[in-house]
């Protein structure tokens, strides 16, 4: 594992590096391997303590303990929920993510994710079931930004093959046992059934996908072609009329990249509006919603997107 980490060039030498530690065996093979690629100086681990279990402060002790014996400094965050009563998972998340960003911004570090293959699957799994867009097919990738998931290429049992042999203990999260969330209920239902269907399923899906990924480098160069470069403004557009005469599907990924230009993050549905906004007149200005706090503008017969 270590050298097709190395290889692959997710963890560049000499960059700091902050990994999100969990206790989990992803993220303990994560961080160990992050360790002995750059060494402990360029490594920071950050763990999130929610409270949110009666063992929650044992995660954390362990990842203390992890991070002494391995020679790196650790970061906790204790968030408090508030009055937020929305999707646990959801704020989860948006804190771990957060507090990450924070760390590796305030050190021009990369933020590394322990993600698997099986992560993966369950992903696309559940974003198809939840979320029909074309990026639901296209699962997590490798690089996103200043994150990276060195590990999505390998399987949850060769990062426990890993840790048993590196001598490194982890903490098993019992909720991911639970069926009371839908990603558990993918994990622990739906892909025992399709591997019932066919033992290659896990594997048929993430070919796809990289199949999925190719694909869509090309439709983004198709995308890019259309909306040019902005003309050194920043904001890119397209004439109505050039957009109105794109063939559908065109017209749906050019109004879907600005959405997501404008939002700074992808804005759902926005796509489904490509044949609302070719209708939009071409003379003054138009305006139409788009989605979370994204619309769609026409001045003088020029489409771009704002918040």
């Amino acid at each position: 594992m270590l050298e097709r980490v190395r290889e692959e060039g997710l963890l560049p030498s000499g960059r700091p590096v902050v990994v999100m530690l969990s206790g989990g065996r992803d993220s303990v093979c994560m961080l160990d391997i992050a360790v002995r690629l750059l060494g402990a100086g360029l490594v920071t681990a950050l763990h999130v303590n929610y409270g949110l279990r009666e063992d929650s402060d044992e995660d954390e002790a362990h990842c203390r303990q992890l991070g002494e014996r391995l020679g790196v400094r650790l970061e906790v965050e204790r968030p408090e929920r508030g009055e937020d009563r929305g999707n646990l998972q959801a704020w989860a998340r948006n804190v771990r993510y957060a507090a990450a960003a924070s760390l590796a911004h305030a050190g021009g570090a990369t933020i590394a994710t322990g993600h698997t293959a099986d992560d993966q699957v369950e992903t696309i799994l559940y974003r198809l079931a939840s979320s029909p867009s074309r990026r639901a097919l296209l699962g997590m990738r490798r690089r996103d930004g200043d994150l990276v998931r060195p590990l999505l290429t390998f399987t949850r049992e060769e990062t426990t093959g890993y840790c048993e042999q590196r001598g490194l203990s982890w903490r098993d999260d019992p909720t991911n046992a639970e069926i009371d969330y839908a990603r558990n209920r993918v994990r622990h239902r739906v892909l025992p059934a399709l591997e019932e269907i066919h033992p290659a399923a896990r594997r048929n899906v993430l070919r796809t996908a990289d199949l999925l990924r190719d694909e869509a480098e090309v439709l983004d160069a198709l995308v890019d072609a259309e909306l040019g470069d902005g003309e050194g403004s920043g904001r890119r557009a397209i004439a109505l009329e050039r957009f109105a005469a794109l063939a559908p599907p065109l017209r749906r990924l050019v109004l879907q990249r600005l959405a997501d230009d404008a939002a700074g993050r992808p804005v759902p549905g926005a796509a489904n509006h490509a044949d609302e906004v070719a209708a939009l007149r071409r003379t003054g200005t138009a305006m139409l919603d788009l989605g979370r706090g994204v619309r769609a503008v026409v001045e003088g017969g020029i489409l771009h997107a704002e918040r």
